[in-house]
């Protein structure tokens, strides 16, 4: 239990990353309110974009472009995947929320309201 303690204190860039996933998914999962699962989606996916920006930081790391010929050490670069999925997740993000938020617009024009429990009674 020490040891799981002394991991946790060294890395609390991950503990960030697990509090704001599980409060995003409680959100979703707690709340009838649409805006308000818009809302906690979107702290989940910004918990994952803050996951792959922890998870890829590496100190005194130099840009991967290589220039020389010859034994590259690849330790002394940074891995540029982990950056890539971090803009693509964003786009994803962006894209999702306004694709969601036009749904949920939509929704509200024809149910008048934006309680899951109220529009289920409708749709019955």
């Amino acid at each position: 239990m020490v040891e799981l303690l002394q991991t946790l204190w060294q890395r609390p860039n991950f503990v960030v990353f697990v509090i704001l996933f599980l409060w995003g998914f409680y959100i979703m999962a707690a709340h009838p309110n649409f805006v308000k699962k818009l809302i906690g989606l979107y702290i989940v996916q910004t918990s994952a974009i803050f996951f792959l920006v922890a998870f890829s930081a590496k100190d005194g790391a130099a840009v991967p472009i290589i220039i020389s010929e010859g034994v590259v050490d690849a330790a002394a670069y940074a891995n540029p995947l982990p950056h890539v999925l971090t803009v693509t997740a964003i786009v994803v993000q962006v894209a999702t929320l306004g694709v969601s938020l036009a749904l949920v617009s939509s929704i509200y024009r024809k149910y008048r309201s934006l309680d899951e429990d109220e529009v289920m009674e409708q749709l019955e």
